[in-house]
């Protein structure tokens, strides 16, 4: 009885699901759409930090701003905007929330289809899928954060030679940042230009490299804002510290390419160990739902299997997490 209701049921689930994420993935595109294009005087607004209402703008665009200003404000919402200028994604904190629903949704009905073989199976499957695939987004945010400040970081030494030299050739501070901001790859050259612009905007240079320190966080960007600090205060020889700063930063950089090359294998055998599980176990249930079905049955022991996907899943984890710490060598 209970089979013949899970196949009664999964093709209505399974069909409402779909419409759900559809309408779901269109708000969000439609949204998304409508905030890539910001007019001038926007751009202006989010530097100059005014919060000025526009009564010419749809309602939709207007409730979305005032949900994301709410968001905003909290302390999660602080450091999704954090995460998501640090990725140099353009996403407002509630499209990307939006965007965490849609995967968790699309998780769900991958999940109830992958265990479709029994009732138990679907609704637990189902529960396991959304969890899963509502942390992608932040997975990926990470992945492309950790990408752009390792980019950075490895810039930064030829930067600061950069920097030295025009200092040297009679460039002020200002100058010298500005011509950085022109010259330097990415993403070094947007995250200086960003600095120019605050600074054209009325902020101190302090307050300015403090905020792309928040940006992207590094102990050798964080050395060398306390040194430009301490030279406006006390005076000196900036194009020399910097130098000296520079060299440092090469050298750390080679070493840690280094220590890369040397802790590949480890990495790649903690990605393997994690992914072959899942990845069988998912076939499988694609290849053969009534194999898998017993995993998620309810029952006495022995037939009481319910728990061993939740165990493995945290043993997994714990493997994966215990083999990344030890490859992480700092330097």
């Amino acid at each position: 009885m209970d089979r013949l209701f899970s196949s009664e049921m999964m093709p209505i689930t399974l069909t409402a699901l779909g419409l759900l994420s559809a309408l779901i993935l269109a708000v969000v595109v439609m949204l998304a759409r409508g905030s890539r294009t910001p007019d001038v005087s926007q751009r202006l607004s989010d530097f100059a930090g005014r919060t000025d209402d526009k009564p010419s703008e749809p309602a939709a665009k207007q409730a979305m701003e005032r949900i994301d200003d709410v968001v905003s404000k909290s302390k999660q919402g602080g450091n999704i905007a954090r995460d998501l200028a640090r990725a140099d994604l353009k996403l407002t904190v509630a499209e990307f929330i939006g965007v965490k629903l849609l995967a968790a949704f699309v998780g769900l009905g991958v999940g109830m289809y992958l265990g479709r073989a029994d009732q138990a199976a679907m609704y637990a499957a189902g529960l396991v899928g959304a969890v899963a695939l509502s942390f992608t987004p932040n997975i990926y945010v990470s992945m492309q954060a950790g990408k752009r400040v390792k980019s950075f970081n490895n810039q930064l030494g030829d930067t600061i030679t950069m920097m030295a030299n025009a200092l040297r050739g009679g460039f002020s501070f200002l100058q010298t940042l500005d011509m950085v901001a022109k010259e330097a790859p990415a993403p070094m050259s947007a995250e200086f230009r960003r600095v120019v612009q605050e600074v054209g905007l009325g902020r101190s240079t302090e307050e300015a490299l403090q905020s792309l320190l928040r940006r992207m966080p590094s102990e050798d960007l964080d050395l060398l804002i306390t040194a430009v600090n301490i030279q406006m205060e006390v005076g000196g020889n900036l194009a020399q510290i910097l130098d000296t700063i520079g060299h440092t930063i090469r050298e750390r950089v080679r070493i840690k390419g280094e220590i890369q090359t040397l802790t590949a294998q480890g990495r790649i055998s903690a990605w393997v160990i994690t992914g072959l599980p899942i990845g069988l176990a998912a076939f499988i249930s694609v290849v053969n739902p009534t194999y898998m079905a017993p995993i998620f049955t309810f029952g006495m022991p022995p037939e009481n299997w319910c728990c061993l996907p939740l165990t493995s899943l945290v043993m997994i984890v714990i493997g994966y997490f215990t083999i990344m710490k030890i490859m992480d060598i700092d330097v």
